[in-house]
């Protein structure tokens, strides 16, 4: 009998994605964990692998489709010479987006509901085989689970007759991460998300070219459009003398050459604002509307740009990791983030963000805090200037970095405590390793 294979959600918050490549098609023999096709969602391009054997009988939605609806049938699967029937209507254009809560949730398994008065439909029970206990899941999310130490008895399926898939696995992996605790959940504020009304632009006798935009850069326009929108900023800027951070990593790297680890910069300002979050408990805090949420561990999102746009990976329980651990790590998530081969739990949530411009000669900015964070930390470039060192003026190597903070939750003394510890490690860095 011939299968559906729907839209999967790949991630928790997903409801839509775009169908970017068929890897197979039509009459092609497949396997369970075979991939079938490159799915791009507001944050990454995935892999949708196949659950069962079969062949690929028809092809529903064209690759390239946009706003193609979680569990939308895209493709029938059976034997070799079956017939297929093709579900009655498949919606092949991009569905108008329909207004948010105010504050994103990023650790909540379950879609919050929309405007209308909808309620999400009830998540499936857990995957059980009509012959006894056995669990329905993929050979690829049996490997993973075991891998990760997560119970499949637990997991509702999202693939064909309600078997787990490796897109299954992605919030119960978050909850793992934060030490086997469920992550924190993240209220939506009670006032409705902002909707910015964009005039269409004509640009005349001008030449141009029109680019479509990504499902990520139109993420990418509403959060950062409703979060300048919806939280009050408050910025607060240090200025921090360098030179002693510059040298430790010199000698740390010294130590480190016959490991295969190079520390940057970066990597100790990831420490730095990790442990100034653990000093200061009062900023690693999230806004939920009629609640405050507070984290015991620094989990930092650090910007890393990537050709759709910009994504956050997640390095968890920063303040508790070596240098040596965080450099190692952050190499291989911004790698696997410019491949767009991040898992979801590796971007969704954090607790407080870094954004480095640094590279780019930049001195000075001021960055968007990315909800329900209520903090992000903006680096820029180490240069020499004059600065008075032990009252004397001197040349040292001096940066700049400015703090966001959401005022709703955070006072601006409690802010301005994070940057002087902040300043402080930085400036006394054996506090980094210590």
């Amino acid at each position: 009998m011939a299968l559906e294979l729907k839209m999967p959600a790949l991630s928790p918050t997903m409801e839509e994605g775009t169908l970017a490549k068929w890897l197979v098609k039509e009459g092609d023999t497949v396997s369970s964990g075979d991939i079938l096709a490159e799915i791009e969602t507001d944050k990454a391009t995935m892999e949708f692998e196949a659950v069962d054997e079969g062949t690929v009988l028809k092809i529903l939605v064209a690759e390239g489709t946009d706003g193609v609806k979680v569990g939308t049938p895209i493709a029938m699967i059976g034997e070799e010479g079956e017939t297929a029937s093709a579900p009655a209507a498949v919606p092949a254009a991009k569905a108008e987006p329909k207004p948010e809560p105010e504050v994103a949730k990023a650790a909540d398994p379950a879609p919050p509901a929309k405007g209308g008065g909808e309620t999400p439909p009830a998540p499936a029970a857990p995957a059980k085989a009509s012959d006894g206990d056995r669990i329905k899941a993929s050979p690829l999310a049996r490997r993973l689970a075991e891998a990760q130490g997560i119970d499949l008895s637990t997991l509702s399926g999202s693939g064909p007759n309600g078997r787990i898939v490796r897109a299954d696995l992605g919030s119960a992996a978050g909850g793992k991460a934060a030490g086997g605790a469920a992550a924190a959940p993240q209220a939506a504020a009670s006032a409705p998300a902002l909707t910015p009304q964009v005039a269409a632009v004509d640009p005349g006798d001008i030449p141009h070219e029109v680019v479509k935009l990504s499902n990520m850069r139109k993420t990418i326009a509403r959060r950062l459009s409703e979060s300048k929108q919806q939280i009050p900023h408050i910025y607060l800027t240090v200025d921090i003398n360098l030179d002693r951070l510059l040298k430790l990593r010199g000698e740390l790297n010294d130590g480190l050459k016959n490991r295969g680890v190079k520390l940057s910069v970066n990597d100790m300002l990831i420490k730095a604002l990790a442990l100034s979050l653990i000093e200061v408990p009062e900023c690693n805090v999230s806004f939920g509307g009629d609640q405050l949420i507070k984290y015991s561990r620094a989990d930092i999102s650090v910007a890393v740009s990537i050709p759709n746009g910009l994504i956050t990976p997640i390095v968890a329980g920063a303040n508790d990791k070596t240098l040596s651990k965080i450099s190692t790590e952050m190499g291989e998530l911004a790698g696997r983030a410019k491949e767009g081969k991040l898992a979801p739990h590796e971007y969704q949530g954090g607790t407080a963000s870094l954004s480095n411009m640094g590279m780019f000669g930049i001195k000075q900015f001021e960055a968007v805090i990315n909800p329900p964070q209520a903090m992000i930390m903006a680096i820029g470039a180490g240069e020499k200037r004059p600065f008075v060192v032990n009252d004397s003026l001197q040349i040292a190597s001096i940066m700049s970095a400015t703090g966001s903070f959401d005022h709703r939750a955070i006072d601006g003394a409690d802010g301005a405590r994070l940057m002087k510890a902040f300043r402080e490690l930085c400036e006394s860095p054996m506090g980094l390793v210590a």
